[in-house]
């Protein structure tokens, strides 16, 4: 592989092609860095070849980053995209700008009870599992719907859409990325605020190009930009 500015910068244009290929400005994506299981300098060489958004799944580690002064002075926009149990939540709740995988009523019922005693307004979305693998997270489809009117009433959180990991087959992927994007259609109708669900966070490093030509607003790509774990 190349640098990592050389890597980011070559995503950049892939993204772009697959945006207009699909009829979309390359605006309406954003690249979400991840950063998992790499040092803080990785991820300062990465935001200083064109800042982004990054995400990371174990709270431990995010949390050493967060306070690592190497970052200290930069003006990160970290997204927790990992499963996230419970009682992990009270440590990264008002450090990051979204969570995406909040994949059962009860832990978005602890981020509305922790957002509430911390006087914070959080933005999240469900991870759901449209493979239907059990080694997957996720709420199944129909339980997003059958939950919903739950989670819109929860305070101070704010559902912004979906987020998924798809099948390692490329075929069964593009599938499951129109899947979700039909469901968030089917959210808008019976949400009370439909112009808050814009988000379907799809889409990693052999993917992402597939989920942009289904609407996909965030990809999530590591390997493509750091290399291999």
């Amino acid at each position: 592989m190349g640098s990592i500015a050389t890597n980011i910068r070559n995503i950049r244009e892939l993204i772009k092609a697959a945006c207009l290929s699909a009829g979309r400005q390359p605006e309406e994506v954003r690249l979400i860095a991840v950063s998992k299981t790499k040092p803080a300098s990785l991820v300062k060489e990465a935001f200083e070849a064109g800042p982004m958004e990054f995400g990371e799944s174990y709270g431990q580690e995010f949390l050493e980053k967060y306070e690592d002064p190497l970052l200290d002075k930069m003006p990160i926009e970290w997204h927790f995209i990992g499963h996230l149990q419970s009682n992990k939540i009270r440590f990264i709740i008002d450090k990051v700008s979204l969570v995406h995988g909040i994949d059962k009523l009860s832990t978005a019922e602890e981020l509305s009870k922790r957002a509430l005693q911390q006087s914070l307004q959080i933005d999240y979305l469900l991870e759901v599992n449209t493979s239907g693998e059990a080694s997957k997270y996720g709420m199944q489809p129909n339980e997003v719907l059958s939950t919903a009117e739950t989670l819109f009433r929860l305070p101070n959180i704010t559902l912004r859409g979906l987020m998924t990991i798809a099948s390692p087959d490329r075929e069964k992927a593009r599938e499951e990325f129109h899947q979700l994007r039909l469901l968030l259609e089917s959210l808008k109708k019976i949400t009370p605020e439909p112009l808050k669900l814009t988000e379907l966070s799809m889409g990693m490093s052999g993917d992402f190009e597939d989920a942009i030509h289904e609407g996909a607003t965030m990809i999530r790509v590591g390997t493509a930009i750091f290399g291999w774990r």
